[in-house]
């Protein structure tokens, strides 16, 4: 699926790009995901194998701005936000682009107030088909600038598939966020489904399934998000797992083992593919390999993590979740939020607030050693711009261009 992607100037970063081209070029299969050190002196980065914009986001941000640069003249509208990042949708909308909805749904703009030769561009979570046939009565054409992720829809033509074949769909995801209301709209038409958070609520519904609960709690934990009618004993005879490309590769494979042993207490292990799809090969090359590299940075030893994207970014926020059960960890929008040596503004996604933490960078006999990464939908250049304010609270510190120099001898 290689492809060239016009990503602007603006994005492009120099540091970051260097150390991921020379890595490239060491280790072209990417077998190796141990994290690359860059040197300062007085403060070290350590810089994951894998991170930063997925083929999904470059593909959404080539067709964004190519669209923007060849109709000048038109009317141009995002659906919503076309990736979680502040700095690429302001961006979009100081270009004169406009957003119909905002993340949750709540309407900025009618639809019904578009015209025939306006342009709709469809974000990269996809949309649901309700949306795509409101755009088609207002005379648009939804799939012309379509930036929907290709794994996400694959994810949605096996729900299709396993629709057809008779099987309920259970999706792991969050039921508000955008590419989950897509795939249940687009899987909802072909299956019952239902939506499943995490691994406990998993528990819940096998727990449905086997019987040790009652039928009154899958009303109580999912049904709200459920199709209507949906019947846990009767259209979970036989169904599979599909998942939000953006959550934990690792959460939905612990979704799909915790529901397939149900399966197995319920129907016996001979009969287990009769009644539990294998769907394992739907989930994200990127998001593996974006957590994969972020499980190697936790064998490493830092002082604190730093991880940088949207504050309403799921895969963004699920690196964070990894990295700060091992180091003191900090999710950052941008290199604003770094106001001082001392302090750092910060988004807390158990308390859902942005806090100011005073201290934050810890004393330290030796160098200070940094894990830095960022999501899927973040610009590597806000890295460098992160990892060089950083670097101006330390004295002393090595030339970036020098502590380069390995890495652009390999590249």
């Amino acid at each position: 699926m290689a492809r060239d992607f016009l990503i602007p100037e603006l994005y492009q970063s120099e540091i970051i790009k260097t150390v991921k081209n020379a890595r490239q070029i060491l280790d072209p299969r990417k077998k190796d995901r141990k994290a690359s050190v860059l040197d300062l002196g007085p403060v070290r980065f350590l810089i994951p194998r894998h991170f930063g914009f997925c083929y999904g986001v470059e593909n959404a941000i080539d067709i964004a701005y190519r669209t923007v640069e060849q109709h000048p003249d038109k009317n141009i509208y995002l659906l919503s936000e076309m990736i979680h990042n502040p700095t690429v949708n302001k961006d979009l909308e100081a270009r004169g682009v406009r957003f119909l909805f905002d993340t949750d749904g709540t309407e900025r703009i009618p639809v019904s107030s578009l015209h025939p030769d306006d342009i709709v561009i469809v974000p990269a979570f996809g949309t649901t088909v309700e949306m795509q046939q409101k755009l088609e009565q207002q005379g648009i054409d939804p799939y012309q600038y379509d930036t929907t992720c290709p794994f996400v829809i694959k994810v949605w033509n096996r729900g299709k598939q396993l629709g057809k074949k008779g099987y309920s769909l259970v999706i792991h995801g969050k039921h508000r966020h955008e590419e989950t209301r897509a795939t249940f709209s687009h899987s909802s038409g072909q299956a019952p489904c239902v939506v499943v958070l995490n691994p406990e609520e998993a528990h819940i519904l096998a727990d449905i399934l086997l019987e040790r609960r009652p039928l009154s709690d899958f009303d109580t934990y999912f049904g709200m998000k459920c199709t209507e009618g949906f019947h846990p004993l009767e259209d979970m005879k036989r169904f599979g797992v599909i998942n939000q490309t953006t959550m934990l590769a690792s959460e939905t494979r612990e979704v799909m083992e915790i529901l397939k042993r149900a399966v197995v207490q319920k129907q016996g292990e001979a009969d287990v593919e009769m009644h539990f799809a294998d769907t394992s090969d739907t989930l994200c090359y990127a998001t593996n390999e974006n957590q994969a590299a972020t499980y190697a940075l936790l064998e490493e030893q830092a002082d604190l993590a730093l991880v940088v994207g949207g504050y309403n970014s799921s895969n963004t926020m699920h690196l964070v979740e990894l990295l700060e059960e091992r180091f003191p960890t900090y999710h950052i929008r941008d290199a604003s939020e770094i106001k001082s040596q001392r302090e750092i503004h910060h988004f807390n996604q158990w308390k859902k607030e942005v806090l100011k933490t005073m201290t934050w960078m810890p004393k330290t006999n030796g160098p200070m050693t940094i894990a830095l990464t960022s999501g899927a939908s973040c610009p590597d250049a806000l890295v460098d711009e992160v990892l060089l304010k950083v670097a101006s609270y330390f004295e002393a510190c090595i030339p970036v261009e020098e502590a380069l120099a390995p890495f652009r001898e390999e590249s």
